[in-house]
């Protein structure tokens, strides 16, 4: 199973239509990040991408809309949505 193809089988679990949608049809590969707590010790740790979508996946509806506006502005930009799910990553791990 590539990468792309574990992001498009969530897309059916996002909670609003354009998520379901932009997951489905992009083909996003998987990256993992070594990122570094800021809760004072500094800890380090391993997330990916799919982690993040995972998350993204059991957020609310009002949560989904507001990361759905984020990635809309990236895809029309022809950013890199990686950068975006690398900083809710490291928002995950300080929480």
């Amino acid at each position: 199973m590539t990468a792309s193809t574990r992001i498009k089988e969530l897309a059916p679990t996002m909670p609003v239509k354009y998520l379901r949608n932009f997951f489905a049809e992009k083909d996003i590969a998987e990256v993992e990040w070594e990122l570094v707590a800021n809760d004072g010790d500094g800890e380090t740790h391993f997330i990916g991408n799919v982690v993040v979508i995972e998350h993204i996946a059991g957020c609310s509806a009002d949560e989904a809309n507001k990361i759905a506006d984020v990635l809309r502005k990236i895809d029309f930009a022809n950013g890199d949505v990686n950068h975006f799910f690398q900083h809710l990553a490291g928002a995950l791990i300080n929480r």
